[in-house]
């Protein structure tokens, strides 16, 4: 089992192996701004639509269709005009792995509690929740109470889905071509050793005493750590 501690704005993910894995949450200024985006786009994707509608409306019979229409089809609209709204969130942060298109561009990320990427179900369940978080309708004051009371920086929804929202730190990390491009993979440690040229003199490991031609190799062979010296030296 995977234990999860939280810290001010930053949550610690100990995985089984015991290695601690670090995560900035995001604050609620930076939500803030993610979902005013989102729901930006949200309303122009709802105006074209309904613009497209009246224009349609006006050189058709569509129009007294729809005023004489049974209370069904509005049902319907509205069921529809929900599964937009909320689907619009569970449908990109389940294609972008936690993100929509105002988190990709704040740099944030839904996440599951114990680190890894969230699926179709969290993505749903976060999102089914957000009309809640809302209440009242739009200044999210149920999600913000839930985010200050909670020490994850969680709303109803991720509580109940188990996800978190953090920041990505992508910019602070070296992408892979750059770390392998050179063989020692810091510049700094690489700037810090010089070139040095290096010569060896292995006259003295062949000298031996008068009547005894090996006894610098016996001398040398005492050691396992010359023992190669000791192969090199009878191949010559």
């Amino acid at each position: 089992m995977s234990a999860t501690l939280a810290t001010e704005d930053v949550l610690i993910i100990e995985t089984p192996e015991r290695v601690p894995l670090h995560f900035a949450l995001a604050s609620i200024g930076n939500r803030f701004l993610a979902c005013a985006i989102d729901h930006g786009l949200q309303l122009l994707t709802i105006a074209i639509v309904a613009l497209a509608l009246i224009i349609v409306a006006s050189y058709s019979s569509f129009e007294g269709w729809l005023t004489s229409a049974p209370k069904w089809v509005y049902a319907v609209m509205i069921v529809l005009l929900f599964l937009i709204f909320s689907g619009y969130f569970a449908f990109f942060e389940w294609i972008w792995s936690g993100q929509t298109p105002g988190k990709r561009w704040l740099k944030l990320r839904v996440i599951r509690e114990d680190g890894r990427p969230i699926t179709f179900w969290e993505a749903t369940v976060r999102n089914l929740l957000r009309s809640f978080d809302m209440m009242p309708a739009p200044f999210y004051s149920i999600g913000l109470i839930s985010v200050f009371a909670s020490s994850r920086d969680q709303r109803v929804g991720d509580m109940v889905a188990g996800t978190v929202v953090v920041r990505e730190r992508e910019a602070e990390a070296p992408a892979f071509a750059q770390v392998f491009a050179s063989p020692v993979s810091d510049p700094a440690l690489r700037r810090s050793f010089k070139p040095v040229n290096f010569t060896a003199d292995l006259n003295s490991l062949t000298e031996s005493l008068p009547g005894h031609p090996y006894t610098g190799v016996r001398l040398l062979a005492r050691s396992p750590s010359h023992r190669p010296v000791e192969s090199f030296l009878k191949s010559r």
